[in-house]
């Protein structure tokens, strides 16, 4: 499927979810669904979501992704750099890249297959703003390289600095995507870190709670 043939239906609800989350849908729309289309086309073969339904992976993955784009404007208005450890498919570090041209993402994934996707996504899409790095996150050799680290699904708050807190800057943050408010992970975060915010997350058309963790590195 190329990202003409979605069906209108499955086009207007990534329109609406864009506005409502405050992004110019007009301008993003295309490029989101060329990589939803790479996406899917891959998926098929490769097995890089569990997510099969290209309806589903709108809200899921595109709109879920981009709900945390009010975090990463100041970022990118000065050219910061952010590492998205354990992407996957490049989950939420391309559609951030998309819709944040100022913003430089490093796609960290240590799975090959999942690595060569990225790698033709960056290059299909045209992302100069993106690289990827094929690594394990405790294994990348970027000390302090970061402004930023995000990680959607990869591990408890502490397990995410323990294998990537080195990557980032003193003064820097995680920007933690999470399901329920975690309050056990914030009471278990380790010597040097501290909660600067905990925000919960409107995605158009998902059910269920939503919250985005600021954490400083002090």
């Amino acid at each position: 499927m190329n990202d003409t043939a979605f069906p209108v239906d499955l086009r207007e609800t990534l329109h609406r979810g864009l506005l409502a989350l405050g992004l110019d849908a007009d301008a993003l729309a295309p490029r989101l669904l060329a990589y939803l289309a790479l996406l899917d086309r891959w998926n098929k073969t490769y097995n890089l979501t569990a997510i099969r339904d290209p309806r589903e992976m709108v809200t899921r993955h595109l709109l879920d992704s981009l709900a945390m784009h009010p975090f990463v404007d100041d970022l990118a208005a000065r050219g910061g750099a952010l590492a998205d450890l354990g992407t996957g498919p490049g989950l939420p570090g391309i559609p951030l890249a998309i819709a944040k041209p100022g913003l430089r993402v490093t796609l960290v994934e240590s799975n090959g297959k999942k690595a060569r996707f990225l790698r033709e996504a960056v290059r299909t899409l045209k992302l100069d703003n993106a690289r990827v790095a094929e690594s394990r996150a405790e294994a990348l050799d970027e000390p302090q390289a970061y402004d930023a680290l995000t990680a959607r699904a990869l591990d408890v708050l502490a397990g995410i600095i323990e294998v990537g807190g080195h990557l980032l800057k003193p003064g820097g943050t995680l920007l933690a995507m999470k399901g329920v408010r975690p309050d056990e992970e914030i009471a278990a975060l380790p010597t040097g870190w501290s909660v600067a915010n905990v925000e919960p997350l409107t995605v158009p058309g998902l059910v269920g709670e939503r919250h985005m963790v600021v954490v400083r590195r002090d």
